[in-house]
């Protein structure tokens, strides 16, 4: 019933007033207050002349959401006051209507006992009234009842202004909970963190206007949660405006002169104020303001509506939202919260009231509704467009169009997402594009290099992706795209063309399939990303490629355990890589790679498990190689042509020799690599020794021998040049047992150590050697081909800084027969010292992670070793 009379309300507030005390002076104040603020009040001048007051008064008690009660002198004199006051508390009592009393000039006691000055009235209406002993107990009883409820005495407030404006801004608040919207659908979810989080920045002491930037992806909820911090702490302020929309509302023509004045307006509480006008302006000068700019996009709109925030006082507030970081540098926003995806818990809240008006899913359709939810990754505005397209459909209905979505963007989503990419310049659009289609989870710095050789720009390029928040770059040095994001570049080049043979990227199997199979490539197509095991076998056409000339990037890959190439074909008719600069061919079906492969454009070069018996001497431009050749293969080093004509690899990163069963030794020319932090030797059962390196300037060694293998690896130091790359280093072989010149080892996963508290403060200490055993039993071959491998560094802190546990290195391994051997190092950098130091941090252990965790005893890490690098490490303390 309370609900139903909240959501039938004609008037805001009712106000119940003697007359003769208090029209002229604090209830016309107050009245005008509330009229400012767009308050519907009532008073009983309203009423039409005519009326029979009594039956009008009642109705308008009725249908207001809260009734000011001023109690002033001779308010108990007044009959019809009294009987005002007991309606209101009836609806009080049974609507749960707000009530708030105000003490003019009169204390709170004498209202409840009818003492005093107050009390006199009273005793004039009882003596007129004597006869109706029933009426005057009721007054009695509500005069206590009333005066016993919490409200505001004039007398402890300095004057009559200030009253006013406290009255009037707890009445706003009560109204924000009044109005609070009662139906699921149209309520905030999961968002009570979030608006706590960002209250307390605003609340931050500043001696300047204090500006918050609130970022995120379009459908993110920047705008649900600016408004519902908005609703909530405006009351304080003494000015408020929220400009909603300014990206599309500037685009009007007059659009941002428009929004000018509205800001000016509701600022000064003033429909004619008019911009530029300098009263105007000193007037907002000297006032206390919340303003919001919703959904800017570039600074010109901001310098345009507000000019600067000089002219603001100090208490004042602005929150800006965007979806593009760059718009907040430029306008000095130090202060940027990021909005993030909803919890999974809140998701399914979201959605649920959208799908099946309720906060969970109807029995029968959880399954179907984690699928949604996997989907729409904790977008909500996802979540309520897809809850409503599916509201009481049936099942089938529900399976088809989420198979659906996996293809093809539901287009209400894809109108608000392509906002962002409508902004970006050609370079740009074609780097998400890439990324979106290609190059999800990637290292950042492969794909800057690949980039780079497409002439993208990707230095500016990236950066203004990541500000756009279209791309992320993660802890681990990893490219990230929302799903939906991911989905929106692959729907706009899918509108490229209804035919895959005109489209610029092709990754879905399906067309891959059918424009191979039939050989319709054209040269539209720039990229190729083709998962081998969700195909039949290809028989691809020699002049396959020869009609691609565009061509940059080329992925044939299997992410079966066991896959195997599906791509045959006998040989490549003069095929036309000159434009490809990433080539992956799993299991690459020839002897020879394509003889136009141009190395002065190619960034990574992968061939792993294929029979290829030439390499080097069918490559361009040797001496141009860029960056990243993986090669593994079966055949590869037993028949290279003369050392000699191999070409000089100085910028090798990785080498990954994994499974070359018929390896058994290498060529010392190959290791004359400076760069190389990675070499991967797993699965080379049959190599029996390791060429010494011959080394570009290098004074530390380490020194490995067991199992009758010798590796010598040299390591430059790089910190001069400041190079990424070589700050850490892996190398996987065959072997089981930790070198004996490990100080620190352990069976099992962790090591406890025991370190001096000035362990991080004596510069002799450079960094860690680490060394675990991997293994793997048969039944883990049906897990997946690649596993997370990971080397933990745990402290404590003499502080309270919190956890500083820190992940020191990350990679990915893959099943292999056989125990292997993983040796890497980590150097620290002064970031790892000085966040060390501060907290006054001690090492206490070390651990290794395998993920996802291989549960039984036989598998994951069986052995593990640590060696600390000092300054003066020599081959002899090893």
């Amino acid at each position: 019933m309370a609900s139903s009379y909240r959501n039938n309300k004609k008037y805001d507030v009712f106000v119940s007033f003697r007359g003769e005390d208090t029209r002229d002076n604090f209830t016309s104040h107050l009245y005008s207050a509330l009229s400012r603020q767009n308050i519907q009040t009532f008073i009983d001048d309203q009423l039409n002349r005519g009326d029979e007051i009594s039956e009008s008064l009642v109705n308008a008690i009725e249908a207001s959401a809260i009734s000011v009660i001023v109690f002033s002198e001779s308010y108990a004199s007044s009959r019809w006051c009294l009987d005002e006051l007991v309606r209101i508390l009836e609806c009080k009592k049974y609507y749960a209507q707000i009530v708030i009393p105000v003490f003019y000039r009169v204390d709170p006691s004498d209202v409840r006992n009818q003492t005093g000055s107050f009390g006199d009235s009273f005793s004039k209406l009882e003596e007129r009234s004597k006869e109706n002993t029933e009426k005057l107990r009721s007054w009695r009883t509500v005069l206590k009842e009333a005066a016993s409820l919490s409200g505001f005495h004039y007398l402890n407030i300095r004057c009559e202004s200030e009253l006013t404006n406290e009255v009037v801004n707890h009445i706003l608040k009560r109204l924000d909970e009044v109005f609070q919207p009662r139906d699921n659908k149209n309520q905030l979810v999961g968002v009570e963190s979030t608006v706590e989080e960002i209250e307390s920045l605003l609340g931050v002491e500043s001696k300047d206007v204090y500006a918050l930037g609130i970022w995120g992806i379009g459908g993110i909820g920047k705008t649900a949660i600016t408004r519902a911090i908005f609703d909530k702490i405006s009351g304080d302020f003494e000015g408020s405006c929220f400009l909603e929309n300014v990206r599309d509302e500037s685009q009007r023509l007059g659009g941002l002169a428009c929004l000018r004045q509205k800001l000016l307006s509701n600022l000064l509480k003033d429909k004619n104020a008019m911009p530029y006008i300098d009263l105007n302006f000193r007037r907002l000068s000297r006032m206390k303001v919340l303003i919001v700019f919703d959904d800017v996009i570039c600074f010109s709109q901001l310098e345009s509506l507000i000019g600067s925030l000089d002219w603001l006082t100090p208490v004042s507030r602005i929150i800006i939202t965007t979806r593009n970081k760059q718009v907040l540098r430029n306008w000095g926003v130090r202060k940027i919260y990021e909005m993030k995806a909803l919890e999974y818990h809140h998701a399914i809240e979201l959605f649920s009231r959208h799908a099946f008006k309720q906060n969970h899913p109807d029995v029968g359709y959880e399954k179907l509704s984690s699928k949604v939810m996997k989907y729409a990754q904790g977008v909500p505005l996802a979540l309520k467009v897809l809850g409503c397209f599916l509201h009481k459909r049936e099942k089938e209905v529900w399976e088809s169009a989420i198979d659906k979505l996996q293809r093809i963007l539901h287009p209400s989503i894809l109108e608000v997402l392509k906002i962002s990419y409508d902004s970006l310049d050609d370079k740009e659009k074609n780097i998400f594009l890439d990324v979106a289609c290609f190059f999800q989870g990637e290292d950042v710095d492969l794909v800057m290099k690949f980039f780079n050789a497409s002439g993208f720009y990707p230095e500016i390029g990236m950066s203004v992706l990541v500000d756009k928040s279209l791309i992320a770059i993660d802890s681990y040095n990893k490219i990230t795209v929302h799903d939906l994001l991911q989905e929106l570049g692959r729907e706009i080049v899918r509108q490229e063309s209804t035919n895959p043979e005109n489209r610029s990227r092709l990754w879905h199997h399906e067309d891959i399939y059918e424009v191979l199979t039939y050989n319709t490539g054209t040269e539209k197509i720039e990229g190729i990303c083709l998962d081998m095991s969700k195909v039949k076998e290809i028989r691809l056409n020699p002049n396959t490629f020869t009609k691609m000339p565009k061509l940059r990037f080329l992925k044939f890959y299997g992410s079966s355990v066991n896959g195997e190439n599906k791509c045959k074909i006998s040989y490549l008719q003069d095929p036309r890589f000159a434009e490809v600069k990433y080539l992956h061919w799993y299991g690459y079906p020839l002897k020879s790679l394509p003889s136009n492969l141009s190395a002065e454009k190619l960034v990574l070069l992968e061939v792993p498990d294929s029979d290829i018996e030439r390499l080097w001497d069918c490559v361009k431009h040797y001496s141009k190689l860029n960056q990243i050749i993986h090669a593994a293969c079966n055949k590869l080093i037993a028949k290279t042509p003369n050392p000699t004509l191999m070409p000089s690899l100085n910028k090798l990163v990785i080498l990954n020799l994994r499974g070359s069963k018929s390896l058994k030794s290498l060529p010392a020319r190959i290791f004359n690599l400076e760069f190389l932090i990675k070499l991967d030797l797993s699965g080379c059962s049959k190599l029996k020794r390791l060429p010494q390196i011959l080394s570009g300037i290098v004074e530390d060694a380490l020194r490995i021998q067991h199992m009758g293998h010798v590796l010598a690896v040299r390591w430059k130091e790089i910190r001069e040049k400041g190079d990424f790359s070589m700050d850490k280093g892996h190398i996987v072989l065959p072997g089981n047992e930790i070198p004996k010149w490990f100080k620190f080892q352990s069976v099992g996963s962790f090591i406890t150590w025991e370190m001096p508290p000035d362990f991080f403060n004596n510069s002799r200490v450079q960094g860690i050697v680490f060394c675990a055993i991997l293994a793997f039993s048969d039944r883990h071959v049906d897990c997946g081909r690649w596993f997370s491998f990971s080397f933990e560094l745990k402290v404590k802190t003499t502080k309270d800084c919190g956890p500083h546990d820190t992940r020191l290195f990350q990679s990915r391994v893959n099943y292999v027969e056989s125990d292997h051997l993983h040796l890497g190092y980590y150097l620290f950098c002064e970031e790892d010292f000085n966040g060390f130091w501060k907290c006054n941090c001690i090492p206490e252990a070390v651990q290794f992670n395998v993920c996802p965790p291989l549960e039984c005893q036989c598998c994951g890490v069986k052995k593990c070793g640590i060696h600390l690098l000092h300054a003066r490490d020599s081959m002899n303390s090893m």
